[in-house]
């Protein structure tokens, strides 16, 4: 039996899970005590969040984690995507059923924006990606469409926030959560007031923001009789998935920008850990973002559209009755025609198609190329199109910093696609440090450990999990294919979503 038991509860787009942390003092070791699916529901004509089934689920694996480990549990923690909301109005009643991030409301939203508030002075504000599911944006969509809602609501709590609140009744935002709505001010690592007012939004739902490792109180008793836990604490971990998968990348470099991270999933989240906010012009021009991370450091990075394109890929074979698992789709692209056809992952088209073949398919008709035809081309077209948005990433990142990147670490879910971090290193020409694969889940339990007085820093935190984890590295290939590639990929026009 471990010394100390901590829980994550962590959420993705496609699957939510229970996750207990067995500390020893020296190491950790994960167990995942349930796993249940997630995705978003259709309701009428827009994409909603199933918020109650989540909770209800969410219920069931502390439930189970409180038959195996009891006593020995000592927090737990949520993090989950970012960017989405759930509004309570003074009862503490759910206004309306929360929306997902890809639902077309905020369709055309960042063009009306704009012209009550340039785009420069809203980035300067806010530091922040445009990306048209931007909390702000999903507000003015909600303003415009639901203003009662807005009007009725007391008090935003992003999903994690909501979480938090679930478990122990906190009306709090974690800091790195926030840092994701182009709602903060980076410089003042406050809500951007100013920028709210500007657009009529209503400052007093904001409420107040803490920092990660915030221990929140205890479990509401009511969660604690229906679960079974007693005396819990729920602690604010990096509530934002990425934030606390950047808490960990194993590295022992921690406090020097000479490596990269790649967050690799749904998502691919790239950048670096800056002590400071980039806010210039050519950050803005490049469309880089400034997340929050861990002790106040930011997350100098970019959102790519990541492996989305390969999981509905998936899905539309799935449909059409020709089914693989994603190691068998690996194993096709691996033996398809290299560097063939690219597409920019970044196009909007890319972001919910009904059909992403098609959509690819598309993409390489329109741009002259030769089009992908088989599940293999289809798969591997995505994999070398995002091993090249990742080396163009790379030289922003590189460019802003004013530092060369040596190592490239790439985590989560992606870390185990051997076929794509091959290609990263050979696109990068940087030896790719892949694993661990359960990076958010450590960074998660980590700092709950170092809430409880345990661990001091984020160095130490790091080295605990090189010593509880196994990594492996792609060291780069020949680059002269690449090179000609990226020169294509370079030409490739984007719109932007």
């Amino acid at each position: 039996m471990p010394n100390r038991v901590y829980l994550a509860i962590d959420l993705g787009a496609e699957s939510g899970r229970v996750v207990a942390g067995l500390w020893n003092g020296k190491t950790i070791r994960l167990e995942e005590i349930h796993r249940f699916p997630n995705g978003p529901v259709w309701l009428g004509d827009s994409i909603r969040w199933d918020t109650l089934r989540l909770w209800s689920e969410i219920q069931n694996g502390l439930a189970l984690a409180a038959k195996k480990y009891g006593k020995t549990i000592v927090s737990v923690g949520a993090d989950t995507w970012g960017v989405d909301y759930v509004l309570l109005d003074r009862r503490d009643e759910i206004l309306g059923q929360p929306c997902a991030y890809r639902d077309a409301r905020t369709n055309g939203m960042m063009a009306k924006a704009f012209k009550k508030v340039p785009r420069a002075e809203i980035f300067a504000q806010t530091g922040l990606q445009f990306m048209q599911f931007n909390t702000l944006f999903q507000l003015l969509a909600a303003k415009q469409r639901t203003p009662e809602l807005l009007e009725a609501a007391k008090c935003l709590l992003f999903t994690p926030d909501f979480i938090h609140w679930a478990l122990c009744g906190s009306r709090v935002a974690e800091f790195t959560i926030a840092s994701t709505s182009q709602c903060l001010n980076p410089l003042t690592r406050n809500w951007a007031t100013g920028l709210l007012k500007q657009f009529d939004l209503p400052t007093r739902i904001f409420p107040k923001i803490v920092p990660p490792g915030t221990r929140l109180g205890l479990l509401r008793p009511g969660v604690a009789d229906r679960t079974g836990l007693s005396n819990v604490s729920v602690v604010a971990p990096p509530a934002h998935d990425t934030a606390s998968a950047v808490a960990g990348v194993p590295t022992a470099n921690t406090g020097k920008p000479n490596w990269a991270y790649i967050s690799s999933g749904t998502w691919s989240l790239m950048g670096v850990e800056v002590q400071k906010a980039a806010l210039s012009a050519r950050a803005q021009e490049l469309n880089m973002t400034n997340e929050g991370g861990l002790d106040g450091t930011y997350r100098l990075l970019k959102n790519i559209m990541g492996l989305w394109l390969v999981q509905q890929c998936k899905r539309a074979f799935d449909a059409r009755g020709r089914k693989y698992d994603y190691g068998q789709l690996a194993q096709m692209a691996a033996k398809a025609p290299a560097l063939r056809s690219l597409v920019n992952p970044d196009d909007a088209r890319f972001l919910n198609p009904s059909d992403m073949p098609k959509a690819i398919q598309d993409f390489c008709r329109e741009t002259q190329q030769p089009v992908p035809k088989t599940e293999g081309e289809l798969v591997r077209c995505a994999y070398e199109s995002l091993a090249l948005k990742y080396r163009e990433v790379l030289g922003w990142l590189e460019e802003l910093t004013g530092n060369r990147i040596e190592v490239i670490h790439i985590v989560g879910g992606g870390s185990r696609n051997g076929t794509l971090n091959q290609f990263t290193a050979d696109a990068c020409q940087r030896p790719v440090v892949t694993g661990p694969v359960e990076a958010t889940g450590l960074g998660n339990l980590l700092v709950q450990v170092r809430s409880s007085g345990e661990l001091s820093s984020l160095a130490e935190m790091r080295e605990v999990i090189r010593k509880s984890s196994d990594v492996a590295t792609c060291q780069p290939g020949k680059s002269a294919a690449w090179d000609d590639a990226a020169a294509r990929f370079a030409k490739l026009r984007v719109q932007a979503f």
